[in-house]
Protein backbone atom coordinates (compact mmCIF):
# COMPACT_ATOMS: atom_id res chain seq x y z
CA UNK A 1 0.00 0.00 0.00
CA UNK A 2 1.32 3.34 -1.05
CA UNK A 3 1.70 6.17 1.53
CA UNK A 4 -0.75 8.89 -0.38
CA UNK A 5 -1.71 8.47 -4.69
CA UNK A 6 -3.06 11.61 -6.29
CA UNK A 7 -6.16 11.25 -8.08
CA UNK A 8 -7.50 13.32 -11.17
CA UNK A 9 -9.28 10.83 -13.16
CA UNK A 10 -13.12 12.03 -14.01
CA UNK A 11 -14.00 8.69 -13.30
CA UNK A 12 -12.47 8.24 -10.43
CA UNK A 13 -14.26 11.05 -8.98
CA UNK A 14 -17.76 9.78 -9.51
CA UNK A 15 -16.79 6.71 -8.12
CA UNK A 16 -16.20 8.01 -4.38
CA UNK A 17 -19.08 10.21 -4.66
CA UNK A 18 -21.02 6.37 -3.64
CA UNK A 19 -21.51 6.27 0.60
CA UNK A 20 -20.59 2.69 0.08
CA UNK A 21 -17.60 2.78 -2.07
CA UNK A 22 -16.02 5.09 0.27
CA UNK A 23 -17.16 2.77 3.16
CA UNK A 24 -15.52 0.12 1.62
CA UNK A 25 -12.16 2.22 1.19
CA UNK A 26 -12.33 3.54 4.49
CA UNK A 27 -12.44 -0.14 5.71
CA UNK A 28 -9.76 -1.13 3.11
CA UNK A 29 -7.31 1.35 4.47
CA UNK A 30 -7.61 0.16 8.23
CA UNK A 31 -6.71 -3.50 7.36
CA UNK A 32 -7.07 -6.62 4.37
CA UNK A 33 -10.80 -7.76 3.70
CA UNK A 34 -12.63 -10.45 1.84
CA UNK A 35 -15.98 -9.51 -0.05
CA UNK A 36 -17.93 -11.52 3.41
CA UNK A 37 -15.84 -9.65 5.55
CA UNK A 38 -16.75 -6.50 3.94
CA UNK A 39 -20.22 -7.10 3.47
CA UNK A 40 -20.84 -8.30 7.09
CA UNK A 41 -19.42 -4.90 8.19
CA UNK A 42 -21.80 -3.11 6.23
CA UNK A 43 -24.74 -5.46 6.35
CA UNK A 44 -24.63 -5.99 2.77
CA UNK A 45 -24.86 -8.70 0.34
CA UNK A 46 -21.84 -10.40 -1.16
CA UNK A 47 -22.80 -9.72 -4.44
CA UNK A 48 -23.74 -6.48 -3.52
CA UNK A 49 -19.77 -5.58 -2.15
CA UNK A 50 -18.26 -7.81 -5.07
CA UNK A 51 -19.68 -5.39 -7.40
CA UNK A 52 -18.58 -2.34 -5.64
CA UNK A 53 -15.31 -3.74 -5.06
CA UNK A 54 -14.65 -4.62 -8.71
CA UNK A 55 -15.71 -1.14 -9.67
CA UNK A 56 -13.00 -0.25 -7.04
CA UNK A 57 -10.16 -2.62 -8.16
CA UNK A 58 -10.98 -0.85 -11.58
CA UNK A 59 -10.60 2.51 -10.47
CA UNK A 60 -7.48 2.03 -8.91
CA UNK A 61 -8.87 2.49 -5.64
CA UNK A 62 -8.62 -0.91 -4.36
CA UNK A 63 -6.06 -3.82 -5.18
CA UNK A 64 -6.11 -7.60 -4.31
CA UNK A 65 -3.37 -8.21 -0.97
CA UNK A 66 -3.17 -12.06 -0.92
CA UNK A 67 -5.13 -14.92 -1.88
CA UNK A 68 -5.45 -17.99 0.60
CA UNK A 69 -6.71 -21.02 0.05
CA UNK A 70 -9.64 -22.04 2.60
CA UNK A 71 -10.69 -26.39 2.15
CA UNK A 72 -11.89 -26.10 -1.98
CA UNK A 73 -12.03 -22.35 -2.16
CA UNK A 74 -9.72 -19.40 -2.94
CA UNK A 75 -10.62 -16.54 -0.14
CA UNK A 76 -8.68 -13.27 -2.03
CA UNK A 77 -8.00 -10.60 0.11
CA UNK A 78 -8.59 -6.76 -0.67
CA UNK A 79 -6.97 -3.96 0.70
CA UNK A 80 -6.72 0.49 -0.59
CA UNK A 81 -3.94 1.13 -2.95
CA UNK A 82 -3.38 4.16 -0.66
CA UNK A 83 -3.36 5.07 3.03
CA UNK A 84 -4.50 8.32 1.67
CA UNK A 85 -5.77 9.83 -1.29
CA UNK A 86 -5.46 13.22 -2.49
CA UNK A 87 -7.79 14.26 -4.93
CA UNK A 88 -6.12 17.63 -7.38
CA UNK A 89 -8.62 20.43 -6.98
CA UNK A 90 -11.00 20.67 -9.80
CA UNK A 91 -10.78 17.28 -10.77
CA UNK A 92 -13.38 15.25 -11.91
CA UNK A 93 -16.64 16.08 -14.12
CA UNK A 94 -17.44 19.74 -14.52
CA UNK A 95 -20.84 19.13 -12.47
CA UNK A 96 -19.27 16.87 -9.46
CA UNK A 97 -16.80 20.04 -8.96
CA UNK A 98 -19.79 21.83 -9.14
CA UNK A 99 -21.86 20.04 -6.79
CA UNK A 100 -18.72 18.98 -4.47
CA UNK A 101 -18.03 22.76 -3.98
CA UNK A 102 -21.39 23.96 -3.45
CA UNK A 103 -21.93 21.03 -0.39
CA UNK A 104 -18.29 22.36 0.81
CA UNK A 105 -20.29 26.19 1.10
CA UNK A 106 -23.31 25.08 2.66
CA UNK A 107 -21.56 22.83 5.38
CA UNK A 108 -19.86 26.30 6.44
CA UNK A 109 -23.52 26.96 8.54
CA UNK A 110 -22.25 24.82 10.60
CA UNK A 111 -19.44 26.58 11.61
CA UNK A 112 -21.48 29.88 12.31
CA UNK A 113 -20.77 31.05 8.57
CA UNK A 114 -23.92 32.44 6.51
CA UNK A 115 -22.67 31.60 2.95
CA UNK A 116 -25.07 33.27 0.05
CA UNK A 117 -24.00 32.21 -3.34
CA UNK A 118 -25.01 32.28 -6.55
CA UNK A 119 -23.91 30.01 -9.56
CA UNK A 120 -21.62 32.50 -11.38
CA UNK A 121 -19.68 32.53 -7.92
CA UNK A 122 -19.57 28.67 -7.20
CA UNK A 123 -18.38 28.76 -10.78
CA UNK A 124 -15.21 31.38 -9.97
CA UNK A 125 -14.55 28.93 -7.45
CA UNK A 126 -14.36 25.76 -9.15
CA UNK A 127 -12.03 27.45 -11.84
CA UNK A 128 -9.51 29.35 -9.48
CA UNK A 129 -9.24 26.38 -7.17
CA UNK A 130 -8.91 23.84 -10.88
CA UNK A 131 -6.02 26.14 -11.59
CA UNK A 132 -4.57 26.16 -8.24
CA UNK A 133 -4.68 21.98 -8.38
CA UNK A 134 -2.08 22.37 -11.86
CA UNK A 135 0.24 24.43 -9.62
CA UNK A 136 3.24 22.57 -8.13
CA UNK A 137 2.41 19.29 -8.71
CA UNK A 138 5.56 16.54 -8.89
CA UNK A 139 4.43 13.21 -9.88
CA UNK A 140 7.52 12.03 -10.25
CA UNK A 141 8.28 12.38 -5.90
CA UNK A 142 4.52 10.65 -5.35
CA UNK A 143 6.78 7.44 -5.50
CA UNK A 144 9.90 8.18 -3.59
CA UNK A 145 8.23 9.78 -1.27
CA UNK A 146 5.75 6.84 -0.56
CA UNK A 147 9.08 4.64 -0.05
CA UNK A 148 11.27 6.24 2.17
CA UNK A 149 11.19 4.65 5.51
CA UNK A 150 11.30 5.66 9.12
CA UNK A 151 8.50 8.21 8.86
CA UNK A 152 4.92 8.26 8.97
CA UNK A 153 2.20 9.43 6.77
CA UNK A 154 2.05 12.37 7.96
CA UNK A 155 5.45 13.52 7.63
CA UNK A 156 5.36 11.93 4.57
CA UNK A 157 3.09 14.77 3.43
CA UNK A 158 4.82 17.33 4.86
CA UNK A 159 7.77 15.84 2.92
CA UNK A 160 5.92 15.97 -0.43
CA UNK A 161 4.49 19.66 0.60
CA UNK A 162 8.25 20.77 0.94
CA UNK A 163 9.26 19.33 -2.33
CA UNK A 164 6.70 21.09 -3.71
CA UNK A 165 7.82 24.38 -2.22
CA UNK A 166 11.26 23.81 -3.09
CA UNK A 167 10.70 22.87 -6.65
CA UNK A 168 8.45 25.57 -7.21
CA UNK A 169 9.74 28.24 -9.35
CA UNK A 170 8.86 31.96 -8.40
CA UNK A 171 6.36 32.77 -11.17
CA UNK A 172 4.88 29.40 -9.81
CA UNK A 173 5.08 30.61 -6.53
CA UNK A 174 3.14 34.15 -7.45
CA UNK A 175 0.64 32.58 -9.05
CA UNK A 176 -0.17 30.34 -6.36
CA UNK A 177 -0.40 33.29 -3.93
CA UNK A 178 -2.35 35.44 -6.41
CA UNK A 179 -4.95 32.60 -7.12
CA UNK A 180 -5.12 32.20 -2.99
CA UNK A 181 -6.00 35.82 -3.01
CA UNK A 182 -8.74 35.55 -5.57
CA UNK A 183 -9.89 32.31 -3.44
CA UNK A 184 -10.50 34.67 -0.51
CA UNK A 185 -11.36 37.67 -1.81
CA UNK A 186 -14.86 35.18 -3.69
CA UNK A 187 -15.32 33.69 -0.34
CA UNK A 188 -15.05 36.87 1.92
CA UNK A 189 -17.37 38.62 -0.83
CA UNK A 190 -20.32 36.10 -0.01
CA UNK A 191 -20.03 34.57 3.70
CA UNK A 192 -20.68 36.24 6.37
CA UNK A 193 -19.75 35.57 9.80
CA UNK A 194 -23.34 35.04 12.43
CA UNK A 195 -22.72 37.01 15.61
CA UNK A 196 -22.37 34.68 18.71
CA UNK A 197 -25.65 34.78 20.39
CA UNK A 198 -25.84 36.26 23.48
CA UNK A 199 -27.17 34.47 26.70
CA UNK A 200 -30.47 35.19 27.92
CA UNK A 201 -30.92 37.17 31.07
CA UNK A 202 -31.01 34.43 33.34
CA UNK A 203 -29.51 31.85 30.97
CA UNK A 204 -26.28 31.68 32.51
CA UNK A 205 -27.26 31.49 36.36
CA UNK A 206 -29.26 28.42 34.89
CA UNK A 207 -26.40 26.70 33.24
CA UNK A 208 -24.19 27.56 36.78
Amino acid sequence: MRAFKYISDPEAFELVADDTRRKIIHLLRAKEMTVAMIAEQLRKTPPAIYYQIKKLVDGGFVEVAREERVDHFIETYYRATAEIFEFIHGGGTAEYAHAKTEAGLKALESLGMKAEFDEGTVSKIVEVEKEMGKIGQKSEFEEKVAELDGIDILTKQDVYKYAQFVTMNDAEFEESLNLQRELRRLLKSKVRVEPRRKPAAGEEKRKK
